[in-house]
């Protein structure tokens, strides 16, 4: 028997069709890392870490996978570069982005290496991530 993991992932967008551009990323999850099981309402909010004129609309799903924790690193990031991320930030600063995905929480670990925590360590400070998982957290 497989077994299987549950994450929630963090999405949000301020360029182009934000929201299109979210249910894009949905269906590339569905693809990539396993099956949706829960998802938020879509919320606005402003830049975070930032300054943009682009607000950001922002929701959370609740996803069911068979990857490891660094598989789905992999696999969010395989989904942002295929819809035209090219990088995190530009010298550690954000910057307007079409989709981000972050990794909130991974069944009940917790990990600490040097290209993947979880929980993620800023949702918290976040509304925007807060709001949403706490929307469809169970």
């Amino acid at each position: 028997m497989i077994d299987t993991h549950t994450a929630y992932l963090a999405y949000g967008s301020n360029i182009g069709e934000k929201e299109e551009n979210i249910l894009t990323a949905y269906r590339m999850t569905e693809e990539r890392v396993g099956r949706i099981v829960r998802r938020s309402a879509m919320m606005r909010s402003e830049p975070w870490g930032f300054k943009s004129d682009n607000g950001f609309v922002n929701s959370v799903a609740c996803v069911e996978t068979i990857l490891t924790p660094h598989q789905l690193l992999e696999a969010t990031q395989s989904i942002e570069r295929a819809m035209g991320r090219t990088e995190k930030s530009h010298g550690g600063v954000y910057h307007d982005r079409i989709i981000d995905i972050d990794i909130l929480l991974y069944d009940d670990i917790t990990l600490n290496d040097a290209d993947l925590v979880i929980p993620h360590p800023l949702m918290r400070e976040r509304d925007f991530v807060m709001k949403p998982l706490n929307e469809i957290i169970q």
